[in-house]
């Protein structure tokens, strides 16, 4: 059997007026998504936690199988795993974005999307003028980088950039235990970016300066079982989001490196997908992510999202889909790791619709793969992270209850691989 997760990052949405009061999710097409939902056990799950951050760490852990409450120990650590930075005992890792701040504001929490060429630079820098026996500087990817602390200030209270966007930004700085050095070191990177020649030569192109450091997402060395330890399986993570691959490396899984991969609107989907079914030739298990909508969303920018989508319906889902054509020993699960909406340009803690396909398996002749459908569905998970195990086992764990019962596509199983064994009707 191989098992395929594709995430759409941030996906999930609210109905949005230029969509005449529907859903970026509604509004696009996305035949091969709606097909698998309709045919196929379809839902809403819960993926973020109250009292924790609500991040896309915190989902894609849930996603993954891996419950948050035991598991989360913070963004930064995960994508320091990818970057090949090795955490000692005392170092905390912190997110180190590049943005753009404008009159005191959040005027660009990406610097424009800025292209790692240009970045890595600007990093560099800041690690020979600011850096030191207890503080180094990491390149990652585009804006996202990496600040490792040893000793650091681990409970100060960061607030992520891209949830301020718009907004003067001397009220979200750090607070708590430690926040003067950390405000220190931002407006130190402010001096040092200002006059860069990288940021004088995007002036000129007309694109926004990288000129300050934002820092967040904390966190030490999580300890958790592998994917071969929980389900004795191998594979993959395709993504161009450090975070992403970070969670991946954690979980046991090798980074498929895949050429012009940006995380954004210009990403190479088919290069992703087409990796995919290269991994399962040999492998088990991929975990597909795309970030474009999750970005669209933070950038309030409709179009782009419903594009997004469209693209990941047809270039990822259609092509993995015409790759395993005649097959039927496969599982897809397909869904957003949390909701994006465009109205708030941030994270929500609200469920999102959720599909787990095998051939032949029971259908729950949903309408079409978005929110409204999902609700329909009378399925919803509270605790989704357990979904991964069912995806793979094909069993609900013991202790899962659920909230409005699991509906048709599991009241009427199948094979123990589509459906619980017991209690078909009461859900997780």
């Amino acid at each position: 059997m191989k098992y395929i997760l594709l995430v759409g990052d941030g996906m999930a949405d609210h109905p949005h007026p230029e969509l005449n009061q529907q859903t970026p999710l509604q509004a696009a097409k996305t035949p091969n998504m709606d097909y698998l939902a309709a045919n196929g056990m379809f839902g809403l799950a819960h993926t973020l936690v109250e009292g924790y951050p609500f991040g896309s760490d915190v989902a894609n852990l849930t996603v993954m199988g891996y419950d948050p409450r035991q598991y989360y120990a913070g963004r930064a650590p995960l994508e320091a795993a990818n970057i090949g930075v090795e955490l000692g005992p005392r170092d905390v890792a912190f997110r180190c974005n590049l943005v753009n701040i404008q009159n005191n504001r959040m005027h660009d929490f990406s610097a424009g999307h800025i292209p790692s060429d240009d970045a890595k630079p600007l990093i560099k820098m800041l690690g020979q003028k600011l850096g030191n026996d207890r503080i180094q500087f990491y390149p990652g990817t585009s804006y996202r980088h990496l600040l490792v602390w040893k000793g650091g200030p681990l409970k100060a209270r960061c607030v992520p950039p891209h949830d301020i966007s718009g907004e003067e930004i001397a009220s979200h700085l750090p607070q708590g235990p430690g926040h003067k050095d950390l405000i220190h070191l931002m407006e130190d990177s402010r001096l040092l970016l200002e006059g860069h020649e990288v940021n004088r030569e995007r002036r000129h192109a007309g694109l926004p300066a990288a000129n300050m450091i934002w820092l967040w997402g904390q966190g030490m060395k999580p300890v958790m079982p592998t994917i071969t330890d929980k389900f004795h399986l191998t594979g993959s993570v395709i993504s161009a989001v450090d975070l992403i691959k970070g969670i991946g490396l954690y979980a046991g899984l090798t980074v498929e490196k895949v050429p012009g991969v940006t995380g954004y609107l210009d990403t190479n989907y088919i290069g992703k997908a087409e990796a995919a079914l290269k991994v399962l030739k040999k492998n088990d298990f991929v975990f597909v992510h795309v970030e474009a909508p999750d970005e669209c969303g933070h950038n309030g920018d409709v179009a782009g999202k419903v594009r997004a989508i469209e693209d990941f319906d047809d270039k990822v889902v259609g092509i993995i889909r015409s790759g395993l054509a005649g097959r039927d020993d496969y599982k897809i699960m397909i869904m957003p790791d949390h909701a994006t909406p465009l109205d708030v340009r941030t994270h929500t803690n609200e469920p999102v619709p959720f599909l787990i396909y095998q051939p032949g398996g029971p259908a729950s002749g949903a309408a079409g793969f978005n929110e409204a459908s999902a609700r329909a569905s009378g399925l919803e998970v509270a605790e989704g992270w357990r979904l991964m195990d069912f995806f793979i086992t094909g069993q609900w764990p013991a202790a899962a209850g659920a909230r409005e019962g699991m509906g048709q596509a599991a009241a009427e199983p199948e094979d123990a691989d589509t459906a619980s064994a017991e209690g078909g009707g009461q859900g997780l």
